[in-house]
């Protein structure tokens, strides 16, 4: 039976005064790459698809080259859009993000509602599974805490917040398709980097 996985990023090196969409990854989320595939093998994906987001860019580009699969990036995929938010200190943004996840149709923080971030995302998901998932073919995606968080969450998880509050940089969900059941969500490395520590998308 076919599956999806969503993966999140590896971690990226935080450059003050550089937009965290633009960041890139650090050294140690590079090596965590070939890691990642190896926890990844099990689920045999045939192509691995990332947001254009550089971060998940090169995390889906580094995972694919161990899997020897193709890589390829879509629009949509990108995280809940916060490009005009400036960096802020992490307990006010670990606050703004719980209030987001409580509030999905208020315009809590950047430029998206949580609502509309979560319908842009699965939109971009459903293009992904029809150019990449034909013939029950599983597809890995490379993408972001928050939009995987309000996915989870609207497939009959525990509570968004805390789902993104607990994801680790890299980590992943599977789901069960058709059907979008959610099999497991982990931590791809014992040794995978809290993600809400320097705002990390």
């Amino acid at each position: 039976m076919p599956q999806l996985v969503l993966i999140k990023h590896a971690s990226p090196e935080v450059i003050a005064g550089v937009p965290p969409e633009q960041w890139r990854l650090s050294g140690q989320g590079r090596a965590a790459c070939p890691r990642l595939a190896d926890a990844l093998r099990p689920y045999a994906p045939a192509a691995v698809v990332g947001s254009e987001e550089p971060k998940a860019s090169e995390t889906g580009e580094l995972v694919a080259r161990a899997l020897d699969v193709p890589f390829h990036t879509a629009p949509g995929l990108h995280e809940h859009d916060r490009s005009n938010v400036p960096h802020l200190r992490s307990g006010e943004f670990i606050s703004l993000m719980e209030v987001l996840f409580r509030k999905p149709n208020q315009l809590v923080l950047g430029r998206e509602t949580a609502a509309g971030a979560l319908k842009r995302f699965r939109n971009a998901l459903d293009d992904v599974l029809e150019a990449h998932g034909a013939d029950g073919k599983t597809v890995a995606v490379v993408s972001h805490g928050t939009v995987i968080a309000l996915l989870l969450e609207q497939l009959g998880g525990r509570g968004g917040f805390d789902v993104w509050r607990a994801m680790k940089l890299p980590s992943y969900a599977v789901l069960r398709l058709p059907a979008w059941d959610v099999e497991e969500v982990r931590d791809a490395l014992p040794d995978a980097t809290p993600a809400d520590r320097h705002q990390t998308r």
